[in-house]
């Protein structure tokens, strides 16, 4: 039996989680002194309704090394492989603490996969492990495959405001307050690093989705894989994207909202879409 386990930063819902037979690895949230189990203890929405209502910024960090080592030392005891697919080790050191417990397992059936990318991203990944372990491929076959679609994924995202950027350190209060007044709508990707970055900054969201929209077709999209539509808290700027992407000709597959590893970053009002190509 293969074991697929996920970190909680690929934003997946519980009953999701429970339908394809994945284990959970929660990162964890601390507001205001209290610590919560990202997608457990805390909802998407709570998380940014906090945002929304305190001046202070969400702490994140990785699942301790013990929380896979549990899982891994039972898959040992049970004769099961395991693979890992984590948030990117240029965003948290969930991977070292996966490569830590491994080596405390000492069991080779381990396999952990750098995803190098961040949220609904990573389901593009995990939904394929997920099929082909159902489909009876081998540990080393998913592996293959997953390292292969992790190059071809593309988020691209616009950012309401800057103050939530501000907040976590990415900009300071000075480029903040100027990009604000000059209502400039950055817009961001994950690199090939694994590193979240700005690919543009647009005056408005008007041109923000016209550069989203013109950005995406300048990929051939894999029609193998869905595109999703993203969204942070509300959806009024995500619909409008929508309209505009399904009148380029495109087929959006569903809505997903970004969880608390990237959307504390995001805040409120963030947009975008995510697509594999060839």
């Amino acid at each position: 039996m293969i074991r697929i386990i996920i970190d909680s930063s690929a934003d997946y819902l519980k009953e999701e989680i429970d339908k394809k037979q994945m284990i959970l690895a929660s990162l964890n949230i601390n507001l205001d002194d209290k610590i919560y189990l990202d997608g457990v203890d805390i909802s998407r929405d709570q998380l940014y309704e906090w945002l929304i209502e305190s001046k202070g910024f969400p702490k994140t960090s990785q699942p301790s090394p013990e929380v896979f080592l549990k899982h891994f030392e039972e898959a040992k005891e049970a004769g099961d492989e395991v693979i890992c697919i984590l948030l990117s080790s240029a965003l948290s050191g969930t991977c070292q603490s996966a490569y830590l417990a491994k080596s405390m397992a000492d069991y080779d059936k381990i396999h952990i996969v750098d995803s190098l990318s961040a949220t609904h991203l990573i389901r593009f990944l995990a939904n394929k492990a997920c099929s082909m372990r159902d489909a009876g491929a081998t540990a080393e076959e998913i592996v293959a495959a997953v390292e292969d679609i992790k190059k071809r994924t593309k988020v691209i995202a616009a950012v309401d405001t800057l103050e939530y950027l501000c907040r976590g350190g990415r900009v300071s209060k000075a480029a903040a307050a100027i990009g604000n007044l000059a209502n400039l709508k950055p817009i961001i990707t994950v690199t090939p690093e694994g590193e979240v970055a700005v690919m543009a900054k647009c005056v408005g969201k008007n041109k923000s989705m016209s550069y989203i929209l013109n950005a995406m077709q300048e990929y051939e999209i894999d029609e193998d894989y869905p595109i999703y539509s993203i969204y942070s808290y509300g959806v009024e700027n995500c619909i409008s994207l929508e309209t505009k992407v399904v009148n380029a000709g495109y087929l959006l597959h569903s809505r997903k909202q970004i969880g608390a590893t990237i959307g504390c970053h995001v805040g409120p009002g963030a947009f975008g879409v995510l697509f594999v190509h060839k």
